[in-house]
């Protein structure tokens, strides 16, 4: 046996050792070494990463989930920081067909999986085009590229083992997840108003805040969305999810 082909046995038992027999000629007390260690190292960091998810599903279950996703996904990186990433896409993908999974497991990783990506995002805000005071009705707010809307059908933000609702609320969960500027991530629940708002600043940035109310509250039925709008501006504002306006 070449060396290549060596390192291609040794690298398939280690991810799957129940199905995949080591090389021969590897002392076993040493091929157990390499065995605990490196599942050991990806487990330890997927659980930092996905803490409730790892509670929810007791410790037995968690490492039977990472087992699986370490024996039959192939990644695009080997960086310690995007294994989460590749995790979740594997979830999406194959874990969630998992009937023995709890169906809301998918959406709960991508809302802890958020934390990290926002902690380590380089994303950085034009400052120079925003006037931090601005006045926000009659100019164009700014959104922080550090401050990401989400929608969920499940209540992410409140799953724990204590609480494994078996189906998913009449309403969506709105969550607006932002890095402050102190480089804390932070989490908003937010209304249906609160999220389209957002979502149109994004996606019409040249639309004067006043305007971008009216159309929230014509779409939703919600006459108090205008009414209440400087309010909700000025407090999207003081968290910094709102930069200023655009000069």
């Amino acid at each position: 046996m070449d060396f290549i082909e060596l390192q291609r046995r040794f690298a398939a038992h280690l991810r799957d050792p129940d199905n995949v027999p080591p090389p021969p000629g590897i002392e076993p007390r040493r091929m157990d070494v390499y065995r605990e260690l490196f599942f050991n190292n990806v487990a330890s960091l997927l659980g930092g990463t996905f803490p409730v998810c790892r509670d929810i599903l007791g410790e037995a279950g968690w490492r039977a989930l990472v087992r699986r996703y370490y024996a039959g996904h192939r990644a695009n990186t080997p960086y310690f920081l995007e294994l989460p990433s590749e995790f979740l896409r594997w979830l999406g993908e194959a874990g969630a067909a998992d009937p023995a999974l709890p169906p809301f497991v998918t959406e709960l990783a991508h809302y802890e999986w958020v934390e990290l990506a926002l902690s380590v995002s380089d994303a950085e805000p034009d400052l120079a085009e925003v006037d931090p005071a601005g006045d926000l009705l009659a100019g164009r707010p700014v959104v922080s590229p550090l401050a990401w809307p989400l929608a969920y059908r499940w209540p992410v933000h409140r799953l724990s083992p204590a609480y494994r609702p078996e189906a998913p609320g009449d309403l969506p969960t709105f969550l607006v997840v932002y890095r402050d500027p102190a480089g804390d991530v932070r989490f908003l629940e937010a209304d249906a108003a609160t999220a389209r708002l957002l979502e149109l600043m994004d996606t019409h940035p040249c639309e004067p805040g006043a305007a971008t109310l009216a159309r929230v509250a014509a779409e939703l039925g919600d006459g108090a969305a205008a009414a209440r709008g400087a309010q909700m501006l000025e407090g999207l504002r003081a968290r910094g999810i709102l930069l200023g306006t655009r000069r």
